[in-house]
Parts: structure tokens; C-alpha cells; sequence
């Protein structure tokens, strides 16, 4: 009987040896693959430093460029996730923020206030110069951004000029750099990233924020939408992705990630009811 029982067990062994290799070879990856190409990129770094950390195993890696296309990514199987600003019908869609876009122009510009339809004069090119808008007489230098970034792509639909904007306007690869050169030219006007022009202005950077539409440009006034210059910030995959890259949106949207967006962007978490509502819209789109 010892010798049966002995047999018996070791064939269960065998069994359940059998199942555990069966379950690894159809257990899904622990690696995804996050891209991008706008100015989410710090905080992407920091919310993969993070569920990593919170995740052993989980191995998160970052592709990011302001030429890539990161929805085409997901579908390709180049990427496992996507982080866009608006949402695609072959994929699933979770907003986690929203930012802010950021009218900025050089602090010694006298303009702090205008109006979208002033605005979208200027970057159409339809207006040209800063005395049509109770400037100085002198032209304006338009600073675009890159064509296929999310930021560009919403500043011109909020303003109704897609496909009009002024072809001769220098068009920068980054919000820093679209800083960087307004700062000191009093004719320059560019747009960028609520965080990041925040981040100008407490480190002494010479530029300002212009009111539009008599709204500041601020966290409270993106988050209840009394800013119209504002974007969701999107975390695209497929509806069959692993369960790493689902673990990663579902981390994205945790209280323990609200810290690391605040710092740049307008967090969802604490606004539930937001999240839902703007999901349900951003799919009858």
C-alpha cells in the first residue's frame, strides 16, 4: 500500500508539474512597452518608476518621440500602450488627466488678456501684428508646435482653424524649447503645456501667461472646464493587451498615481464621477 501511495503521489506531482509548465506558456508577459510623443514624458517616467516598484516583476519600458504615431504603435504590436489625447474606435480608452494648453507670451509683452477668436486670428494668420490686440505695433511671431502632437492637434480644433495655421510659423519640437525662444522676444507667442509654463514662471523664466477669455489658466479652472484650452490625456491599448499593460492603466488611475500627475497635470482620481462622464463622451466621439 506504501509503494501505491507512493506512486499515487508522485504521479499527482507529475500532474501538477505538468500544469504549472502548461500555465507558463500561456502565462502573458510581464514587459510592456509605453509610447509617446508629446510632453507627457516626465510623468510617464515617474508613474512607470513607480509600479514597478509596486509590482515586482513588472518591467515597463519607454518609446518616445515627437515623431511617432503611439495609437498606430498599439495596433502594430510595436507598443502596448499608448498615451495620446484623443481616443481611437479599435481601442480601449482610459482618461487619467486633463492638461491645460498655455497661451505664453514674453514678460515684457504688456498683453495678459485675449480672446479665442483674437487667438485664433493670430496663429491663422489673419492677424499680424500685436496693435490689433492693444500691443505694441510691431509684428507677431507665431510659435507653433509639432504637427502631430496631441497639444497642437487641440489648440486648433478648441480655435477652429485646423489646416489654417500661418505656414511661415516657426514650429518648435518641444514646449521648452517653444519657451525658450519666446523668452526675450516680445514678439514671439507660442502655446504649451500648463505644467510646463508653470514651471517657467516659478523658475524665472521671462515669459507670462495671457487669460483667455477672461479665464487664468490654472489647475481649478482646467480641472472645471472654465478653461477651454484644455486636453485629456489618454492611456490607449488593446482589449486583448496583457494583464501588465491593464495593471499599468489600472495603476494610472489609483490614488497612489494622483500625486504624480498632480505634479504637472490635472489628475481624474477624486473625481470619479468626471472620469466616467468624460470617458462616456470621448467614446461617442
Amino acid at each position: 500500500m506504501n509503494i501505491v501511495k507512493r506512486r499515487a503521489r508522485v504521479v499527482s506531482l507529475l500532474v501538477s508539474l505538468a500544469s504549472l509548465v502548461g500555465s507558463a506558456d500561456n502565462a502573458l508577459p510581464a514587459v510592456i512597452t509605453i509610447a509617446g510623443n508629446g510632453s507627457e514624458l516626465r510623468m510617464v517616467e515617474r508613474l512607470t518608476q513607480a509600479f514597478e516598484k509596486t509590482h515586482v516583476g513588472a518591467v515597463a519600458e519607454i518609446r518616445w518621440d515627437p515623431s511617432f504615431h503611439p495609437a498606430q504603435m498599439v495596433k502594430s504590436g510595436e507598443a502596448d500602450v499608448a498615451v495620446v489625447g484623443e481616443t481611437d474606435p479599435d481601442l480601449l480608452a482610459a482618461p487619467i488627466a486633463w492638461d491645460g494648453i498655455a497661451v505664453v507670451v514674453d514678460f515684457a509683452n504688456p498683453l495678459r488678456e485675449i480672446t479665442s477668436l483674437q487667438l485664433a486670428a493670430m496663429f491663422s494668420g489673419a492677424m499680424t501684428r500685436w496693435s490689433d490686440v492693444g500691443g505694441i505695433d510691431t509684428g507677431i511671431e507665431v510659435i507653433n508646435g509639432a504637427f502631430n502632437q496631441p497639444l497642437r492637434e487641440t489648440f486648433e480644433t478648441v480655435l477652429e482653424i485646423v489646416g489654417k495655421s500661418v505656414h511661415s510659423a516657426y514650429v518648435s519640437q518641444s514646449d521648452q524649447r517653444a519657451i525658450s525662444r519666446v523668452a526675450g522676444n516680445g514678439s514671439a507667442v507660442t502655446y504649451v503645456s500648463l505644467g510646463v509654463a508653470l514651471d517657467a514662471v516659478m523658475y524665472g523664466v521671462g515669459v507670462a501667461l495671457v487669460n483667455v477669455d477672461n479665464v487664468e489658466p490654472a489647475k481649478q479652472t482646467v480641472r472645471d472646464g472654465r478653461y477651454r484650452l484644455r486636453r485629456p490625456v489618454l492611456l490607449l491599448r488593446k482589449d486583448e493587451s496583457n494583464s501588465t499593460a491593464a495593471s499599468f492603466v489600472d495603476f494610472a488611475l489609483s490614488k497612489e498615481a494622483k500625486d504624480i500627475i498632480e505634479e504637472m497635470y490635472v489628475s481624474y482620481v477624486g473625481h470619479e464621477n468626471e472620469v466616467h462622464a468624460v470617458h462616456s463622451s470621448l467614446r461617442e466621439k
